[in-house]
């Protein structure tokens, strides 16, 4: 049976499961992307035959492609969150609960490439929506508390610790986006080179005065 085919057959969602219809959505949209590579790839039609409605009905939950795909990036960095957490589960020591989520962090960009460059690399169909969201998300607040627990524990000088945590993710995110766009650079093995530079970063800010 056809994506139309199963549109056409789809019982009207009852009360309550509109929610979970919207999740479909987004999740057929990651599967499509991961798919086709590209965002520009991936019509709401496409979206709709995959999840088994018709096109309206994605309209319901979505205004147009551009709130589809907002909702995708920020899918994207809440399930960054879990794979995260279970690097640094157990882990006491700020610096090194932190250099967990860094490498995690990588790991889940390179297993998930077209997720990632659509949530970072791509501009933003809604700039200031997306931007509030992703500092609120989890992944982010919990760099930032590993960040805070530094400072706190002394391992990290005096600052700011939000301007600490961007120069952190600046530093994850490059490495993550230069093995996606350049695969074939000599990297060696992935993971050491990214808890090198990343350990390289955060020994950074043990050294660095605060700002007087």
């Amino acid at each position: 049976m056809t994506g139309s085919e199963q549109g056409r057959r789809r019982r009207r969602n009852t009360r309550g499961t509109g929610e979970r219809l919207r999740e479909e959505i987004i999740a057929a949209t990651k599967d499509l992307l991961a798919q086709r590579g590209r965002a520009e790839e991936v019509s709401i039609r496409a979206v709709a035959e995959a999840v088994g409605v018709t096109t309206p009905s994605i309209y319901l939950h979505f205004e147009d492609k551009d709130a589809l795909m907002t909702a995708v990036v920020l899918d994207v960095f809440r399930e960054l969150d879990g794979p995260m957490m279970a690097a640094a589960e157990g882990e006491t020591d700020p610096l090194m609960r932190l250099r967990a989520y860094g490498l995690a962090y990588v790991r889940f960009a390179l297993d998930h490439p077209e997720h990632y460059r659509l949530a970072t690399m791509d501009p933003a169909p809604s700039p200031r929506k997306e931007l509030d969201e992703m500092l609120r998300n989890a992944a982010f607040a919990h760099l930032l508390e590993a960040v805070e627990d530094c400072v706190a524990a002394g391992v990290f000088a005096a600052g700011d610790s939000l301007a600490i945590t961007l120069e952190l993710w600046t530093t994850a995110h490059g490495v993550a986006s230069l093995m996606i766009a350049k695969p074939h650079l000599p990297w060696g093995d992935p993971e050491e080179f990214a808890d090198r530079v990343l350990c390289a970063a955060a020994l950074g800010h043990t050294l660095t005065p605060p700002s007087s």
